[in-house]
Formats: C-alpha cells, sequence, structure tokens
C-alpha cells in the first residue's frame, strides 16, 4: 500500500469519532479566528477532513463558498452531512482538481506533516489562489524530546516548525509569510502561520 493510500484508509477509519477530539475543534476555531476575511469569498480548505475549519469560518461570515478537498472518503462523508451547501471532492492536495486563481484564501490545517510531495502542495495553492489570495497553514511544533505520534504511515513534523521553515518550503512556489502565531491545544502545540503570494511572483506568472 503506497503512502496515500495508507493516510486515506487510516482516516477513513477514524471518521466517525474525528469530530469528537476537543483538540481537533480548538485549532479550527483558532484558525477561524486568527485569519482575515475581509475581501474573502471563495474559500478552499485542503486536507478538509469532516470539515471542522469551513464549518468554523462560515460561523464568521455568512455567504462564504466553500470548497474543500481530501483523500477520505469517510472523512468527506462526515462532511457533507455539515456542508451540504460546500463544494466537497475527492482528491490529492499536490494535483487539485479545481481551477486556476478561483480562491481567495486557502487553509492547509494539521496536514502538511502527511503530504509526500509538500512543494508540490504549495505550487497547487499558488495555482489556485488569486493573485492577492493568501495561504493559511495551522501546523504541530514538537517539544523538545517529544517524538512524533506513532501512526502507521510516516510523517514529516519538523519541516513545518517555525515561521522560518515553513519559508523555505513554501519559497519556490512564490509564497512569503507574513506572520505566524503559536498557540496550545490540550496537550499539542500549533503553529498559524499566513502567506502570500510574492509581488515578484505574481509579476513572472503563475506556476502551471
Amino acid at each position: 500500500m503506497d503512502h496515500v493510500a495508507e493516510v486515506a484508509s487510516s482516516f477513513d477509519e477514524r471518521a466517525s469519532q474525528y469530530d469528537d477530539s476537543e483538540m481537533h475543534h480548538g485549532v479550527a476555531q483558532a484558525v477561524a479566528e486568527f485569519v482575515s476575511l475581509a475581501g474573502v469569498n471563495n474559500v478552499l480548505d485542503i486536507a478538509t477532513g469532516t470539515g471542522l475549519v469551513l464549518r468554523e469560518l462560515t460561523k464568521r461570515q455568512a455567504g462564504l463558498h466553500c470548497a474543500g478537498v481530501d483523500i477520505s472518503p469517510g472523512m468527506l462523508a462526515v462532511a457533507r452531512r455539515h456542508l451540504p451547501d460546500a463544494l466537497l471532492l475527492q482528491g490529492a492536495a499536490d494535483c487539485l482538481p479545481l481551477a486556476d486563481a478561483a480562491f481567495d484564501l486557502v487553509t492547509i490545517v494539521t496536514a502538511m506533516h502527511l503530504m509526500s510531495e509538500p512543494r508540490s502542495v504549495f505550487s497547487e495553492a499558488a495555482r489556485v489562489l488569486t493573485t492577492d489570495g493568501r495561504l493559511v497553514l495551522a501546523t504541530f511544533q514538537l517539544p523538545p524530546g517529544r517524538a512524533p505520534a506513532q501512526r502507521p504511515y510516516r510523517t514529516n513534523h519538523r519541516d513545518f516548525e517555525t515561521p522560518e521553515l515553513i519559508a523555505a518550503v513554501a519559497g519556490p512556489a512564490g509564497f512569503q509569510v507574513i506572520r505566524s502565531q503559536l498557540g496550545q491545544h490540550g496537550g499539542d502545540l500549533c503553529l498559524l502561520t499566513e502567506l502570500s503570494l510574492s509581488a515578484v511572483h505574481t509579476f513572472q506568472g503563475r506556476p502551471r
């Protein structure tokens, strides 16, 4: 079984209990409070899971056009029950089934550590963002000496623990870090990071 299939299978198994986690709800609420929704009409949540982030964003601002992509059909089934008006698609983060420049805001919440090709994920996020759109990440920061939780699939937390590390991975896709915020949810430290496409990148043209 390849990495994507392993992740999808694991989250299918967890789908019915995923929303029971206070940490998951806490991070989704923190993201919704962190982002600016001024001028935002179209939102994409990559690796949306059960749609917790989209649910929180729609509480903050009525009339948002929401889309979510996830590789787990089980998680999407839960999301569809809560977000009947959203566009929810099964697909991979590094090959989004969506049009260019379609979204004002893209979020990727507690999922970058799962991505086997993170640079491709950032390139796809850049492709579907409008020129002045924003990307918001929520990534885990492991305390010193603490090992990642044991999962049946490989993970990579280390490349996303600080704004500087995120900038190094996202930079080739044209992103620059604007701001960040560190918070604690249960026993987990979570870094929120907002990124935009640089003026130079926009001038030179969008990635394809």
